[in-house]
């Protein structure tokens, strides 16, 4: 019989090996989750359109591997991103955490402990998603799990870097980030580039909240960096 969620969560597979797709899709689909599949990253990208709940991803791909395909679906959706992959080096593991990956499972796996990384990945979505809306003032609101900021139930206009800064200001409050500090964790580690840019995004956000009437709770601590101001 097969078993049901009281909330069927879907699970996009990619993998350009059919055989893999078609096991861990009927797998998943016995254990009551909706499974679709993709095999190249071009259907992966038009699946992604359909806000799965999480992803098992492979590395390796024909065209793109799943590391850079990783940071594109990134753009699109902040769901957990588990890999699946027959590499076993420290580096592939390395690159697959930079590259946005949650988790990173060793080929051949046992598929009740890939099913209990599943389930547990998607309980810490929920709670996330729970306690994801963190009201500062009476007319100030970050949705975390959505990327948005709201000001008396408008939307500011902030780009996603700028809501990266935001978020990662505001869930550190009082603590200080240097430039460097914040370009490594926004714009990541391996990033080309320059720290001067979080200048300017700075600048930009504080634009956004007086133009929306926001209190600016971004403190510049002159020669150190910047603090979120509760």
């Amino acid at each position: 019989m097969e078993k049901k969620l009281p909330n069927k969560k879907k699970i996009l597979i990619i993998d350009d090996e059919q055989d893999i797709t078609e096991m861990l899709s009927s797998f998943f689909q016995s254990r009551g989750y909706e499974a679709i599949t993709a095999g190249s990253a071009s259907q992966a990208l038009r699946q992604v359109e359909t806000r799965p709940d999480l992803i098992l991803l492979d590395i390796n791909m024909p065209g793109e591997d799943g590391f850079s395909l990783c940071e594109k679906i990134r753009d699109f959706i902040n769901c957990p991103i588990l890999f699946l992959t027959a590499r076993v080096e420290d580096a592939d593991k390395v690159r697959a955490f930079l590259a946005g990956g949650d988790d990173y499972i060793v080929k051949p796996f046992s598929l009740l402990e890939l099913e209990a990384r599943v389930a547990a990945h998607l309980r810490r979505e929920q709670r996330n998603a729970a306690s994801s809306l963190v009201k500062f003032t009476d007319s100030l609101v970050i949705d975390y799990g959505r990327r948005k900021v709201f000001s008396s139930g408008r939307e500011l206009p902030l780009a996603k870097k700028d809501f990266a800064i935001v978020s990662l200001l505001s869930q550190n409050p009082r603590q200080v980030f240097d430039r460097e500090r914040i370009y490594e964790r926004v714009w990541g580690y391996d990033a080309e580039g320059s720290s001067t840019v979080v200048a300017e995004h700075i600048r930009k956000i504080r634009s956004v909240f007086e133009e929306y009437g926001c209190k600016d709770y971004i403190e510049t601590i002159w020669g150190v960096g910047y603090t979120w101001k509760e």
